[in-house]
């Protein structure tokens, strides 16, 4: 089989990890890759939004499957233009990745779905969206419609600040078109966790739950990012309530797809709010997280390809991932001035020594080469250190072990990476 992965960032690195590995793989193609990539695949200079290019990459190369990592091409309508090509695929029609590509779709969705979630509401004028902010009390979340790389999302501590982001997102076009209508809506309290699953529209296979860190400093302070680490297996989600979870967000929302003649395959994932009366629902995304990626491949035993190709052809019900017991953690490095803008070029140095550290792998999320060959920054987000232990504490201590002996100049990470679940751990 060969096999093609969509995108060049670090979940796309993890993935090619992943199917790398599999015997039935022949040949894998990664599009446009990256230098990290490039190690384990062959990369190919295509765009990941580069549906017309990407459908002919796949068809001039025999591609027998598709995986696609990033969700702009999905919202572009990537899968449809493979279908009508007679090319396999992996990702849902561009109809049903307006679950993540608008939030204002995806509530709507959720409300005809009767799938619990914040009181909210849409605008896309400056005044009665304050009106309403004023009337759910602060703080309150504003997050732009549209696709804006995970940063689109501000939780507003007063009425100034409020006022702020509601003017830089509608009148500012602090995030160009993704900003040009906005959802409001209350702040919930409780923990956040990452409930991904794999569908082919009718049968649902969970994923192991997970947990992100958003906020770029320790404590969940700061700005949204795309993300600042993630751990698996996330103890906020047990057994029971992944199944309650199933059967009360995900079974429901495939079928409010269904009757607007939407059959969603794909990644489903939901981003939870655990609060004291049940979970809600904060946001879909469409495509596998990242870094929720990273300590999900890390802990997959089975395959990935055998279970994306069931969902293709409809026979998600015939298969099951198989997961190891020990958990595992992703801690992502980030170039100085993340989220805003960064330096790029500093060298990179100790990857070989921290990638020696039992139980590690480095994935790369934006690398590259300069002239001489040294690894250099070439984006925010640069690498995610991900860990397996035989517990979370070892885990922990494996990945920031090896984070200890990667440096460049403004390196900058967390430091409390699964601080919830290792309090979980050491409080049953």
């Amino acid at each position: 089989m060969r096999v093609l992965i969509v995108g060049g960032g670090g979940r796309e690195h993890a993935l090619a990890w992943k199917v790398a590995q599999d015997q039935r793989v022949r040949g894998l193609l990664v599009a446009p890759g990256s230098a990290g990539i490039a190690t384990i695949a062959e990369c190919v200079p295509v765009a990941a939004d580069d549906v017309e290019g990407l459908t002919s990459l796949a068809s001039e190369r025999g591609v027998d499957l598709t995986i696609v990592g990033p969700e702009a091409p999905l919202a572009a309508g990537i899968v449809d233009r493979f279908d009508a090509s007679g090319l396999r695929i992996f990702g849902p029609c561009r109809e049903g990745a307006r679950l993540e590509a608008s939030k204002a779709f995806m509530k709507t969705v959720l409300v005809e779905a009767g799938v619990p979630t914040a009181r909210h509401a849409e605008f896309t004028t400056s005044e009665p969206a304050l009106r309403f902010a004023a009337e759910l009390g602060y703080p309150v979340v504003v997050k732009a419609d549209g696709l804006a790389a995970g940063k689109g999302v501000v939780i507003c501590e007063s009425a100034a600040a409020t006022r702020e982001t509601v003017l830089g997102m509608l009148e500012q076009r602090r995030f160009g078109d993704a900003g040009r209508r906005i959802v409001v809506e209350e702040f919930l309290v409780g923990e956040e966790a990452s409930f991904l699953a794999l569908t082919d529209g009718d049968e649902v296979i969970p994923l192991a739950p997970c947990q992100d860190h958003k906020a770029v400093f320790d404590g969940d302070r700061g700005p949204n990012t795309g993300g600042m680490g993630a751990y698996s297996p996330a103890p906020v989600i047990d057994g029971a309530m992944s199944e309650h979870i199933v059967a009360s967000v995900l079974r429901p929302t495939l079928q409010a797809l269904r009757a607007r003649g939407i059959r969603f395959k794909g990644v489903l994932y939901a981003g939870m709010m655990m609060t004291a009366a049940g979970p809600k629902v904060l946001e879909y995304n469409v495509r596998f997280g990242d870094p929720e990626c990273q300590p999900l491949m890390a802990r997959l035993e089975s395959s990935l390809v055998d279970l994306v190709d069931a969902c293709v052809d409809g026979r998600a019900k015939s298969v099951k991932p198989v997961w190891s017991t020990d958990p595992a953690v992703c801690v992502v490095l980030t170039a100085e001035g993340y989220p805003g803008e960064v330096r790029r070029g500093d060298v990179i140095e100790g990857l070989d020594a921290a990638a020696a550290v039992d139980g590690v792998q480095v994935f790369h999320a934006g690398t590259s080469r300069d002239d001489e060959g040294r690894w250099i920054t070439a984006g925010g987000r640069v690498l995610g250190v991900t860990a397996r232990g035989e517990d979370l504490g070892a885990a922990v201590a494996r990945a920031y072990r090896a984070v200890e002996k990667i440096q460049w100049r403004g390196m900058h990470y967390r430091k409390d990476i699964a601080h919830r679940g290792l309090g979980a751990v050491t409080t049953r």
